[in-house]
C-alpha cells in the first residue's frame, strides 16, 4: 500500500515540477516581451517628441521595410499614436497574463510543499 502511494506522490510531484518549470519559463517570456514593448514605447515618444518640436512644413520619412517614404506629418503622428495605443494594450494585455501565471505558480508551488510535507508525516 505504501509503495503505491510513493509512486502515486512520485507521480504527481513530477507533474508538478514540471507545471512549475513551464510556468517560470512562460513568466521569463513575459518579462522579456514586456522589456521589448516598453523600450519601443519609450523610443515612440522620444521620436513623438522630435516630430512635435518641428515646423510642421518639415519634410519627413517614415521607414518602410529597408527604404523611406516621403510621408505628411499627420500622418506620421497617427501611426505614432497607432503604436503607442498597441504597444500600451499589449502591455496591459501582459501583465495580466503575468499575474495569472504567478498565481498559478504560487499554487503550484503550494501544492508540492505539501506533498512533501504528506510525505513526511506519512514515513514517520
Amino acid at each position: 500500500m505504501s509503495t503505491s502511494v510513493d509512486l502515486e506522490l512520485k507521480k504527481a510531484f513530477g507533474e508538478l515540477h514540471v507545471k512549475v518549470l513551464n510556468t517560470s519559463k512562460k513568466i521569463q517570456m513575459i518579462d522579456t516581451q514586456l522589456e521589448v514593448f516598453e523600450q519601443v514605447m519609450r523610443h515612440v515618444e522620444i521620436t513623438q517628441g522630435e516630430i512635435g518640436a518641428m515646423p510642421p512644413d518639415t519634410r519627413i520619412y517614415d521607414s518602410v521595410g529597408r527604404m523611406f517614404l516621403l510621408t505628411d506629418m499627420e500622418v506620421v503622428k497617427t501611426n505614432l499614436v497607432n503604436k503607442l495605443n498597441h504597444f500600451s494594450s499589449r502591455i496591459t494585455e501582459l501583465e495580466e497574463n503575468k499575474n495569472y501565471l504567478e498565481k498559478n505558480l504560487k499554487e503550484s508551488q503550494d501544492n508540492i510543499r505539501e506533498m512533501v510535507e504528506q510525505w513526511k508525516q506519512q514515513t514517520k
